[in-house]
């Protein structure tokens, strides 16, 4: 059965998909612990992250480092903050935050924002990608 991040790949489910390449994709979190906050997965689906092959895992990293250079171009913050925790859902998944303070890297702190608010921070991501 496909994770609801291989649905959301294929667009069998909205998202605010802000990149994406041949092998992974970068959208943002429905339920954000603030503004901005991503989500990048790989198409493969795999449960845990360290059972990704090595080569795997590091073109994960390079392709989330791009999208957290073009979040912090787009979404004002003191930083990017990356966590990879992987219990809520069974496919790899790197969480990267703009950080103002240490709340908002508390997964039970969340924003509320509006489907236009959401839409327009994952075209100002977007438009600020590198590839």
């Amino acid at each position: 059965m496909s994770s609801i991040f291989t649905k959301i790949i294929k667009g069998e489910i909205p998202s605010y998909k802000v990149a994406e390449n041949d092998d992974y994709f970068a959208f943002l979190d429905i339920n954000p612990n603030s503004k901005g906050h991503t989500l990048v997965v790989p198409k493969a689906e795999e449960n845990k992250l360290f059972d990704l092959s090595e080569d795997d895992y590091l073109k994960l990293m390079r392709f989330s480092y791009k999208v957290a250079k073009a979040i912090e171009r787009a979404v004002p913050c003191e930083r990017v903050g990356m966590t990879v925790i992987g219990l809520e859902v069974p496919h790899v998944h790197v969480h990267l935050i703009p950080l103002h303070t240490m709340a908002d890297a508390n997964f039970s702190k969340k924003e509320e924002l509006s489907p236009e608010l959401f839409q327009e921070i994952a075209n100002e991501i977007s438009r600020k990608m590198v590839y």
